[in-house]
Parts: structure tokens; C-alpha cells; sequence
């Protein structure tokens, strides 16, 4: 019954309200006549459009960590062209300046009022538009940094169409604004999938947190000394979801399922932990499940992705002898049990074979030039019922996320104390049966060199949302607002092989595959040697990456790290945090200019 009340929702389309628009500069027709003077008269009309706005990700969120150190891919992502473009410009780099978005929801705050509705309802979907406003504006913020404010539809003949940009400050502030408005006004108890009182105050802490540790770690804004502003909001709205929400992490006491079953669940709708939840049926909306990111396809988990995860006693896995050239059967014993609930361990049984020609059983590791080695089960849905995988609900907002938001919130106030690990961080660790943090804990040399100039915890809690939220699509922002870009310099690596030869990949003792050197052939299916199972090998030819004889590059040619790609390029700081606006739009309004950060 409760997946049947979001239906509508998904299902609903504003085929009356539909305003014109394009992709050019604030849209300069001016708005349809269609319906806006015979629309906005009653609450379900005030319902039905906000509906028309929800865009938040379904299971193409599972690969969105696609480019960073987290998710290597083939795939083409802005940061990694522009990273390896001998000169990138406004005129190669011009994607997002899309202002079509804003137009709707401003036309919607314009025209809402004459619906006959109570105060407080027309006030429940006026906080709604402005929390979408408010989104809109941020994912500006975070390309542009400076960008033109409009809190109004604009028409061909309007004055502010060729205005210049508005200051990352002052749109920042008209952010929040909106925000404030937003966690005032609307309500909470709202029907499963829909907006409520609840996302609004994640998204805003989501977004505090971001804007806070930007300017912190940014200097070249020059707003350092309003950092701490934006971060103590960041802190009372994460708080205020951890004391009123009444959300708790989903836990059955079962640490080995407990965290995966988030992501393969038919229905969310009740879950404690899920704030906002995507919900689909087969039947009614299907969820546009398929396989991509499992198997030998476009993204796959990088080596430093699953070095960051703990040892089961708490342990850095940087402080096991020769941690660097473990084999992968030994890189999954006793290690904190969401490594094993995100990437394909040694002994996974495979039963939706959808992306795997071999077929369903115990899984091999499928190794591939330009591929890591490591598979990705999270977001993957390890069930062949069609009606099932295309049926899983999508876990858009966390209660994890607003535990993680508030402990480093408060750690980069400095005033992080032992019960604020305990309420937020510690939970988490207690979910997967982990020990808890400590407020003081030893240094980690491999996390001091990445982050040399934070604590020891702070350091520990940026581990632990990665680990938490890894391949959800928060680590490019968290990069980004780390002042960490120097780490997609990095080129991901995979698996390491000490030498040529048989290797058991699922953990039984048995040999699965067959590396040789590039030179030789691999032998016909009838002539290839089978193991103590009677299964034949699978054979790989090894070699350096640019050996166009190799079906898997190692560093050393014949040993080593699997390699994905030969160079990922340059990281410019500061000009690679932010995107130039599109030449073409600079040339229609010459106000936006000029470039920021060397940009041309």
C-alpha cells in the first residue's frame, strides 16, 4: 500500500504547464500562455507541478564516483578530458549552462498564490519550489562559482536578461535563504518518494557542509572567514534531523548483510534510514536497471578505493606488512565488512548473469585491459526475477549521510567531541561491527599523505565517508571541496600479480586463471589446462600498457598492478575546480565576463 501512494507521483507529467524553453542564455522566449491562466487554483494543481520538478538519480547514481580515485572508466567524463586537453577553453568545455530549469520553478513562484489554499499549504509548496531552486543554484555555484541570481521568469524584453554575474557570496546567501524558507514551511509526514521536511534539511546540510569546507580549504575566494558560518549550518541541520527526525540506521544485527541490503531492497518506503527514496515497480515505472556497473563494463573500483577500507579490528590496512602487494583473495581477509558488501569477493556466487557470458556460480574475477579487476556489486541486483530487479527502490537521501555530515561538520569547527563520534560515526562502525573511533586517534601515514594538513580524525572521518557513501557519487564534490584535486593525477590501478602464472581469484585454493607473457597465444578451448575442479583456466597474455598484444596491462609488463590507463593528465589549481561559462553565451552577454581563474 505505501508504494502505491507514490505512483502518481511517478507517473505524474505537467503536459499542461509545459513552458517553453531552450538551452540558450536564461531562455529568452518568453513563457507559453498554455495553462498558466487556467492552472494554479487548487492544491493538487500546486502538487502536481512541484511533481515536475523532482529530478533526483536512480541507478545511474551507482556509477556517478565514474573518473575519480574511487571508480576508474572508459568512459567519457568532463574532469578527465579536461585534465588530459592540451588547452581546454570556453569553447571545448561548455556543457551545464542550462538555465531552462530555473525559468519553471520562478514561474511557479510567480503563479502559486492564486491557488485557493490555506497559508500554510501554499507556504508547504512555495518552501518545495525554492528547495529546487535552491539545488539549481548550488550545482551552479559549484561549476561557476559567480553567476547571475534571478528569482523571476524572464522575457525577451526583459532589463536583468544581460545582467552580469551576481557574487559567489551573495548567491550563496540567496541559497540558503531559500533553504531557510524551505525547512520552515514544509511539512513533514508527506507521502513515500515526495518531499518532505526532512530532505529539505539533508540537502541543506549536504550543501552547508560543501560551501563551508570550500571556502574553507579554497583561498583563492578569499572567503575563509566565512567558512565557519556555512558549516555551523551544516552542524544545526544535521542535528536537527538527528533529535526530531526519528530516523535510525537499518540494522537486523546481522553486520555481514545489514549495509548492502539498502541497495537491493524492493521496498524502501519503510526503511528507518532512508530519508527520501526513489520508488518504482516493474509494472508502473521500472527503474531502468541494467548491469553496467558489474562486470568488464565502462566503470570499476580502483585498488586505492579498496585500500581505504579498514581492517575488522579497526586497523589501518596500511599498517599490514607488505599491505601494497597483497593478492587479492588476502586483500578481503578480515576487513571491514562493507568492502565485501560493495565490491565482488573471492567465493561471490553469481546468479543475475546479464553481463557475464560465462554464466552464473562462484565468480571469477573478469580482468580486461583497461579494467580494474575489482567488480562492483553495490547497485547491482544479483537477481534474475526481471520483476524484481526492475521493481528495487533507489536510496536517494541516508540517515548515513546526516550522521557523516554532522561529525565533520563539527570537526571542522573544532568542536568535535568523543559523544559527537559516538552519535554519528560510531553508529556506523556499530552497524558492521567495527570499534569505535576515538577522538584522538593515531595517525594513518597513508591518509597523512593524501590530507597532510588535517587532524588525525578529521582524517578518519573523510575515510569513513568514503567508505560509507563510496560509489554513491559523493567523492568528485568532496575532492573538489577538499582542495584535493591533485588526487585524480593518480591513475587507478587494479589487482596485483607478483609474476606470470596460476592464480586462485575466489578463494578456494584452486587456480582460476592463467597469466602469460604477451608473446604467446592463448591456446584453443580444448587445449587450455583445467584445474583440480576440472574447470579450464581463463588466460590472460600480460603485458605493459602499451603492448597492443597484452588482454591485461600490468605495470611491469610480466608483474604488478593491474593498469587502466597510461596518464589521467594534469590538475590545475586553482583553474580545474571550476568551468568557464560557453564562449557562445559570453559572446551573447559580454556582462558575465570575464573567465575566472584563467579560464579563456
Amino acid at each position: 500500500m505505501m508504494k502505491q501512494n507514490i505512483y502518481r507521483l511517478a507517473l505524474s507529467v505537467i503536459a499542461l504547464l509545459a513552458v517553453s524553453c531552450n538551452d540558450s542564455f536564461m531562455d529568452r522566449q518568453p513563457q507559453t500562455e498554455i495553462g498558466v491562466s487556467s492552472y494554479f487554483n487548487t492544491e493538487e494543481d500546486l502538487k502536481m507541478y512541484c511533481y515536475n520538478l523532482y529530478d533526483f538519480p536512480n541507478f545511474n547514481n551507482y556509477t556517478a564516483d565514474a573518473g575519480t580515485d574511487n571508480q576508474a572508466t572508459t568512459d567519457v567524463v568532463e574532469v578527465k578530458n579536461i585534465m588530459l586537453s592540451a588547452n581546454p577553453t570556453s569553447m571545448t568545455v561548455n556543457a551545464g549552462w542550462d538555465w531552462s530549469r530555473l525559468r519553471t520553478i520562478n514561474l511557479f513562484l510567480e503563479n502559486c498564490e492564486r491557488a485557493s489554499v490555506s497559508d500554510d499549504v501554499l507556504a508547504h509548496y512555495q518552501g518545495i519550489a525554492r528547495f529546487f531552486r535552491a539545488r539549481f543554484y548550488m550545482d551552479k555555484v559549484k561549476a561557476y562559482s559567480d553567476v547571475p541570481w534571478y528569482d523571476k521568469s524572464l522575457t525577451t524584453s526583459d532589463e536583468d536578461l544581460y545582467k552580469a554575474r551576481d557574487s559567489r557570496d551573495f548567491v550563496v546567501q540567496k541559497i540558503f535563504e531559500d533553504y531557510t524558507f524551505a525547512a520552515e514551511h514544509v511539512k513533514t509526514q508527506q507521502e513515500s518518494g515526495a518531499v518532505d521536511k526532512w530532505t529539505v534539511l539533508t540537502y541543506m546540510a549536504r550543501h552547508a557542509l560543501y560551501e563551508g569546507t570550500y571556502r574553507k580549504y579554497h583561498d583563492e575566494l578569499g572567503l575563509e572567514n566565512t567558512a565557519g558560518t556555512y558549516l555551523q549550518i551544516a552542524a544545526d541541520a544535521a542535528e536537527q534531523i538527528m533529535n526530531d527526525g526519528g530516523f535510525s540506521l537499518y540494522s537486523t544485527g546481522s553486520p555481514e548483510t545489514d549495509y548492502h541490503a539498502l541497495f537491493e531492497s524492493s521496498d524502501l518506503t519503510a526503511n528507518s534510514e532512508v530519508i527520501l527514496t526513489r520508488v518504482f515497480d516493474r509494472k508502473i515505472s521500472s527503474n531502468g536497471f541494467w548491469a553496467f556497473m558489474f562486470g568488464n563494463y565502462i566503470p570499476c573500483p580502483t585498488k586505492d578505493l579498496v585500500q581505504s577500507y579498514l581492517m575488522k579490528d579497526g586497523s589501518y590496512y596500511s599498517s599490514q606488512p607488505g599491505y601494497a602487494n597483497k593478492q587479492f583473495v588476502e586483500e578481503f581477509a578480515n576487513r571491514d565488512p562493507r568492502m565485501s558488501q560493495t565490491l565482488a569477493y573471492p567465493g561471490w556466487e553469481l546468479v543475475n548473469t546479464m553481463t557475464y557470458a560465462p554464466g552464473a556460480g562462484i565468480y571469477v574475477q573478469n580482468l580486461n585491459k583497461n579494467f580494474s579487476g575489482y567488480h562492483q556489486i553495490k547497485g547491482f541486483v544479483n537477481n534474475k526475477d526481471e520483476d524484481f530487479y526492475l521493481g528495487i527502490d533507489v536510496p536517494v537521501l541516508r540517515y548515513a549521510e546526516v550522521l557523516l555530515t554532522y561529525a565533520e561538520a563539527r570537526a571542522e569547527l573544532g568542536q568535535l567531541t568523543q559523544a559527537d563520534l559516538d552519535r554519528s560515526i560510531n553508529l556506523l562502525r556499530d552497524r558492521v561491527g567495527l570499534p569505535h573511533l576515538s577522538a584522538s586517534p593515531a595517525a594513518d601515514p597513508v591518509m597523512q599523505s593524501r590530507f597532510p594538513a588535517i587532524a588525525p580524525v578529521l582524517q578518519e572521518i573523510r575515510r569513513e565517508r568514503r567508505v560509507e557513501l563510496a560509489l554513491e557519487g559523493f567523492r568528485y564534490d568532496d575532492l573538489m571541496r577538499w582542495k584535493a584535486g591533485k588526487l585524480l593525477e593518480h591513475e587507478p590501478e587494479g589487482i596485483y600479480f607478483p609474476s606470470l602464472g596460476k592464480f586462485d581469484l575466489t578463494g578456494d585454493g584452486v587456480e582460476d586463471i592463467y597469466l602469460i607473457p604477451s608473446s604467446q597465444d592463448i591456446p584453443a578451448e580444448a587445449d587450455k589446462e583445467a584445474n583440480s575442479l576440472g574447470k579450464k583456466l581463463v588466460y590472460y597474455r600480460t603485458g605493459t600498457i602499451d603492448d597492443g598484444n597484452a588482454t591485461v596491462y600490468l605495470k611491469n609488463g610480466t608483474s604488478g598492478n593491474i593498469q587502466t590507463i597510461r596518464d589521467l593528465g594534469t590538475f590545475m589549481e586553482p583553474k580545474y575546480y571550476y568551468r568557464p561559462i560557453p564562449k557562445h553565451e559570453m559572446d551573447l552577454n559580454p556582462q558575465l565576463g570575464p573567465q575566472l581563474f584563467g579560464w579563456e
